[in-house]
Formats: structure tokens, C-alpha cells, sequence
């Protein structure tokens, strides 16, 4: 499989903030934060990343099922949590893990340096005492991408975004949909609830019945689903 360029880290920026990019095996974190902390992060990542492959070894199923699984009982932190998340969203544990790693290293991180927002792979972990504004990437061929800006969040609380496609990037989706962008509480639930309902949209007729089904699950706090010329956007975010 051939790395894609992430071209749209090219957007994120924020005044005071020093860009930095960590990158350990398949894990490609970018971090704005008020300092250089690309120590820090890689220390906590490949402590995250050792305890996801240590549990795979004793439980190879966690890795390769597609529906909800029952960790066992002495799993480390960041495996409970993504496998907590996939039952909340009826999908397989992995489909957590970026948004997860990129959850636990920021909430580390915040602990001793304060706001930062942290993105990997398009799963993102923000805590910002300022308001933030999002730009929507659904692939180069949408009509969307670039051009739906929009802010969500409370400033010095922290919160997840996600997003999936079915079209875009190399995370495995059962879906059609350019992106689907979800908002929560924090980035391992929105990751799990970005593949749950992006492998719900295969056309555009499907765009009001994805959104009907995140507004009925109490985890989704906003949604933004764009397929081919389709968009809909529904919950806490306000488009600018």
C-alpha cells in the first residue's frame, strides 16, 4: 500500500503554536503545541504503541475482528478504552486505534504543557483555550474539500474529531462516502462513530438517514457527511 500524501496538514496552523510531526511505524502524529515536545511524544507513543502490540500477541482476534470485543481482564489503558468505544458503536476495536492514540497522548501531553491539538490521520485531539476553526477534507476530487469551515467546542475543554471515507485515505471503510466527520466527547469514541456511520453511506439518498441515526446515538455530538455533490451537516459546530 503506497503512503498518501497529507496534504492538508498544510492548513493547520495557529499563531503561537509550533508545528512538529512525530512518526513511529504506521503512527504519523502532527502536533501544534506552544513548544517543541517531540520528545515527549515520541516517549508516549511508543509507550501506547508497545501496549497495543503486546495485547495483540496474547490476542490476535482484537486485531482482525469487525465487531465488538471482550478484552481480557488485564489489558493495558488504551486497549480497554478502544474496545469500550467499538461497543458503544457496534464495530471492531481497531477501528478506534488512531483516534485512541491520538486521545491518550494528548491528554498525557496537556497534563504538562497545556493546549495543543494533535492530528493522526485525520483523527484529532484538541484542548485549546481559544476558539479553533475546522476545514473539511473529503478528498481532492470534492467540491467540499477546502470549502466548509466550521467551529465546535467549548475553548479549554478538550473533545474529539474524526473523520472516514470510503473513498479517500487507507483506513479500511465498508462505505462510499467522501468523508464522514464526526464530533465527541473525545477522539476514541469519534473515530469508532466515524467508521460506524461512514460504512453506512453507499449514495447519496443514504446522507438524511446517516444523520438520523447519529442524532438518535447519545455519543455523536456533530456530524458532516458528504458524498459526491451530497453534503449534510447536523449538531454542535457552527459553519463559517
Amino acid at each position: 500500500m503506497s503512503y498518501q500524501e497529507r496534504t492538508y496538514r498544510e492548513w493547520m496552523k495557529a499563531e503561537g503554536f509550533l508545528a512538529q510531526r512525530v512518526v513511529i511505524g504506521e503512527s504519523d502524529l502532527f502536533l501544534l503545541a506552544r513548544k517543541d515536545i517531540t520528545h515527549e511524544t515520541q516517549e508516549i507513543l511508543t509507550g501506547l504503541r508497545n501496549d497495543i502490540e503486546s495485547y495483540i500477541k496474547m490476542d490476535p482476534e482484537f486485531k482482525t475482528t469487525l465487531v465488538p470485543h471482550v478484552p481480557k481482564t488485564d489489558a493495558s489503558e488504551i486497549v480497554a478504552k478502544m474496545c469500550i468505544a467499538a461497543r458503544k458503536f457496534n464495530v471492531g476495536p481497531m477501528a478506534a486505534v488512531a483516534g485512541a492514540v491520538a486521545e491518550l497522548t494528548g491528554k498525557k501531553l496537556v497534563e504538562r504543557f497545556g493546549d495543543l491539538i494533535i492530528e493522526n490521520g485525520g483523527d484529532i485531539f484538541v484542548r485549546m483555550g481559544r476558539p479553533v476553526v475546522f476545514t473539511l477534507y473529503a478528498g481532492e476530487e470534492s467540491p467540499f474539500s477546502g470549502k466548509i469551515n466550521f467551529r465546535t467546542g467549548k475553548p479549554g475543554e478538550s473533545f474529539g474529531i474524526c473523520t472516514s471515507a470510503g473513498t479517500v485515505g487507507h483506513s479500511l471503510s465498508f462505505g462510499k462516502a467522501d468523508a464522514v466527520c464526526i464530533i465527541a466527547d473525545n477522539a476514541i469514541d469519534a473515530d469508532a462513530a466515524a467508521t460506524c456511520f461512514g460504512n453506512q453511506v453507499q449514495c447519496k439518498e443514504d446522507v438524511e438517514t446517516v444523520i438520523q441515526n447519529a442524532k438518535e446515538h447519545g455519543g455523536v455530538k456533530g456530524i458532516i457527511v458528504t458524498i459526491g455533490d451530497k453534503i449534510g451537516i447536523w449538531g454542535d459546530l457552527e459553519v463559517v
